[in-house]
């Protein structure tokens, strides 16, 4: 196969809020930094976070601390966390969100002209610094002018699909240049995994098109140790309709700010479930209360439940919650007057990519940042904790890659296994018979959404595990793409996603059976209640290509679980 080789220093897989922080990072480093995004630079799913970033600032109540925002992070993760990431997180999230204001990031002031803070779920304080509601929005444009002012070169439309290892150590990754249909070969001597989530395997999701979990896929058949792939968390707030709008995401800045949940009886039914907190319960536990209204015949006629602000200062409403308006007006929703409707939606991977304090995993010369990493969020993300995290380990991460990269030499690649992918490829285009992409995700987003959602059962899921293997291995040999040509082709680049969306559902189907209690995000309506949950479980390839999974001891250094 022809393919173009490129070298670099340290080579960051992914532009979002963690991969953009580590890119300018490890620049700081007078180091060759390369930046590979899959769409267009700026346009990563991190723009899409509305709420905020939680840290412990104290400017709205002064009481709060970086031990009270741990403390709060651990009991809303079910005890599962990483204690020592947990508290990385919260002592380093103060100084990255100065950083960005340094970027020339623009929050939300209070009439101080300090950053204001708002409320949260299941956060003892108003910690949460925003932007309006598009908070996400604001970083990343400040990370991409980042970007642009330091020496970072930037390969977008550029989709990674194969880790290379030489012998233990990272020494590069395939790709697909997605505008002329290339393959390149990025050869580097340290390499951060910062690729986002994997929505896209639930057929309802708040996720963008591309957070297929490739990040994932890439790093379980590299050899990297994943925990925790069960604890996806369902935002209990998606738009119900119109169809093509099912799932985006309604933000939690919208209960933040006083929004009441009603069923179709005018009932506020979260004093049912959770009366002290109300709506500000853990996101897992307002999911689950939405869905039981739902299935008890309390939901809306579209089979939600119904948010509603309407009782709020129209000013606060058209100042704190913009971005809202517009979105709900496309479906001939007036917040200001009438309430929305709203159901769960699959929004964001409590688990991921195993790593340590430093941001490394089990191979050498790998980094990881953001939400393809697990440990930190255990298992239920704080609503605010996913924008701190991108930029506290975005940061740890660049920093450890460039100090990586600056004691080691390239290492050799492997021609043969170089070829054996591009050719794996190449054949999804020459494959006369076989299963359109568009067919396969179908079945597999149905499935995943069906048996392994909010409420889930034994037999269920070993339903979802049995298709999943043989999805993986009758369906994956099997894909083919109708038109075929390489010069941007979306049915191709769905097809190459489609073996990384496979494996990610597998470790999230398969971990989910082995968690026989619930804990966290992990809902069983057949707990065995011996199993109290207070172990990580993590996952491998194992020598002969099989998955293997273990159960791991908790990371405690402050917090003991009850």
């Amino acid at each position: 196969m022809d393919y173009k080789t490129i070298m670099c220093d340290v080579l960051v897989v992914g532009a979002g809020g963690a991969g953009c922080r580590a890119a300018i990072e490890a620049s700081k480093h007078n180091l060759d930094v390369i930046m590979l995004s899959k769409e267009l630079l700026g346009k990563a799913h991190t723009a899409m976070a509305e709420g905020g970033y939680n840290v412990s600032l104290g400017n709205v109540d002064p009481d709060d601390n970086p031990e009270t925002h741990f403390k709060d992070t651990i009991v809303g993760g079910n005890y599962l966390n990483n204690q020592k990431l947990a508290e990385i997180l919260v002592n380093d999230a103060p100084q990255r969100i100065f950083d960005l204001e340094d970027m020339g990031a623009v929050f939300d002031r209070t009439p101080e002209g300090k950053i204001a803070q708002r409320p949260f779920g299941k956060q003892s304080w108003r910690r949460t610094a925003y932007a309006s509601d598009r908070t996400g929005s604001e970083i990343m444009v400040t990370l991409v002018e980042g970007v642009r002012k330091s020496s970072v070169r930037v390969f977008d439309e550029v989709f990674s699909t194969k880790l290379l290892v030489t012998d233990g150590k990272i020494s590069g990754v395939c790709a697909v240049d997605l505008k002329y249909g290339d393959y390149l070969v990025f050869r580097a001597k340290s390499v951060v995994m910062a690729t986002g989530g994997a929505g896209r395997i639930f057929s309802v999701t708040s996720n963008a098109q591309l957070d297929v979990g490739d990040g994932y896929g890439m790093a379980y058949e590299a050899g990297c140790e994943m925990i925790d792939m069960e604890m996806v968390q369902f935002h209990p707030t998606g738009m119900v309709k119109p169809e093509s709008a099912r799932g985006r995401l309604v933000t939690e800045a919208v209960r933040g700010e006083g929004g009441i949940l009603l069923n179709n009886k005018g009932e506020r039914f979260m004093n049912r479930y959770y009366p002290q907190v109300m709506e500000l319960a853990g996101r897992d536990q307002v999911a689950r209360s939405i869905m039981t209204e739902v299935k008890e015949g309390r939901g809306s006629p579209d089979g939600g439940v119904y948010l509603s602000i309407a009782h709020l200062p129209r000013s606060i409403i058209e100042f704190r919650l913009e971005s809202m308006i517009e979105q709900f007006e496309d479906a001939g929703v007036d917040i200001r007057e009438e309430p929305m409707q709203v159901s769960p939606t699959a929004h964001h991977f409590m688990g991921g990519i195993k790593i340590d304090e430093d941001s490394s995993t089990n191979i050498q010369g790998l980094y990881a940042a953001g939400e393809c990493t697990g440990g930190v969020h255990g298992g239920n993300r704080l609503g605010g904790n996913a924008l701190a995290d991108t930029q506290v380990f975005g940061a740890k991460s660049g920093e450890s890659a460039a100090e990586y990269a600056k004691s080691t030499t390239h290492l050799g690649v492997n021609r043969d296994e170089i070829n054996e992918e591009f050719t794996r490829l190449e054949l999804m285009l020459k494959r006369k018979e076989g299963v359109s992409p568009a067919d396969a995700r179908h079945e597999l987003t149905e499935l995943m959404w069906s048996k392994v959602q909010i409420f889930r059962k034994e037999d269920e899921m070993q339903y979802a595990v049995k298709e999943l293997r043989r999805i993986q291995k009758e369906v994956v040999p099997m894909i083919k793409v109708d038109v075929p040509v390489k010069r941007f082709n979306p049915g191709w680049h769905q097809a190459i996603e489609f073996a990384h969306m496979v494996t990610t559902a597998r470790m999230v189907a398969e971990a989910a059976v082995i968690r026989k209690g619930s804990r966290g995000a992990h809902f069983r309506v057949d707990a065995d209640p011996k199993d109290k949950g207070y172990y990580n479980i993590v996952i491998h390839k194992g020598k002969e290509g099989e998955m293997e999974l273990r159960k791991e001891d908790l990371v405690i250094t402050k917090i003991t679980p009850p």
